[in-house]
């Protein structure tokens, strides 16, 4: 009675061609959601949205209910008893790479073994549960985030620079927020210390991003979860200045963090509610800006 996903490549290129991928079936299961919502929300209350689709498309509230059936039957491969989520159906099933004697020089793994060899074990060359954890954050409480980010982060190679502005934002926000400044700098390093060894070959542009993910996600802990928005910054003594603007919704939002104060500042537009933990904020042109604490 389940909807599963099989002979698939999630983000992991570790693990490929699998069933199950878990960052596949979530973040499909999200999309069929959002996709059977929007469909009977246009139904309702846009009649003429929802014929103009219909007729571009020849969708119908019927093909729609069945996309909520495979969201709400979708199979996520799972540890009930330790609360880990498992990669895909055979991960779990796999010995663990040896970490311990495996030398520097062997890594990058894809140069120096035959993918075969690679595909039998647990060694994850960029994140994918942890993806998941922050693209998917509001389906997850902290301790489900904490117990998988310790679960894979050990088995985590580094050998893609993919990878860890989204190790620095989940360490981050578990509390290991050494390990996700670590991260964090590792990313920004990526092309100015030649981390990878192959700037030669071309800037990693997705690590470019990533420090600014790393920045604004991670140390200032900015979430966007259905449209609120929310910053859950952290305490971090010897921050000179950190700052971004962001367009939200139409509104020029300004944030400066030193590390142990945050201000936000709303330069222009309509008033505008964000959160700062759990604390609700009203910015408006009247009252632009508010300055919190750590």
């Amino acid at each position: 009675g389940k909807f599963v996903i099989n002979e698939v490549t999630g983000p992991d290129e570790y693990s490929t061609v699998v069933n199950n991928n878990a960052f596949t079936n979530l973040m499909a299961r999200g999309n069929l959601r959002f996709a059977a919502e929007t469909v009977n929300y246009l139904k309702r209350h846009e009649p003429k949205h929802f014929k103009a689709l219909k007729y571009k498309t020849g969708v119908t509230q019927a093909e729609a209910k069945r996309w909520k059936q495979a969201a709400d039957n979708m199979y996520v491969p799972m540890d009930e008893t330790r609360g880990i989520i498992h990669q895909d159906d055979e991960f779990m099933e796999k010995e663990p790479w040896d970490f311990e004697n495996t030398p520097i020089e062997k890594y990058p793994l894809l140069l120096h073994y035959h993918p075969l060899v690679i595909y039998r074990y647990q060694v994850v060359k960029q994140a994918d549960v942890v993806l998941a954890l922050f693209l998917l954050g509001d389906e997850f409480t902290q301790e489900e985030k904490r117990r998988n980010f310790d679960f894979y982060d050990p088995l985590t190679t580094g050998d893609s620079s993919l990878s860890v502005g989204v190790q620095s934002i989940i360490a981050m926000e578990v509390g290991h927020i050494e390990k996700g400044m670590e991260y964090g700098r590792c990313a920004l390093l990526m092309d100015l210390a030649d981390i990878g060894g192959n700037v030669s070959d071309g800037v990693h542009v997705a690590s470019m991003g990533a420090c600014w993910m790393a920045m604004v996600n991670g140390i200032a802990g900015m979430r966007d979860h259905k449209g609120h928005i929310s910053f859950c910054p952290h305490k971090l003594e010897g921050l000179v200045r950190l700052a971004f603007p962001l367009k939200v919704r139409g509104r020029n939002l300004y944030v400066t963090f030193n590390g142990t104060s945050i201000t936000y500042e709303l330069r222009s537009g309509d008033a505008l509610s964000i959160r700062h933990h759990e604390e609700k904020i009203m910015l408006s042109p009247e009252n632009p800006i508010v300055e919190k604490n750590l």
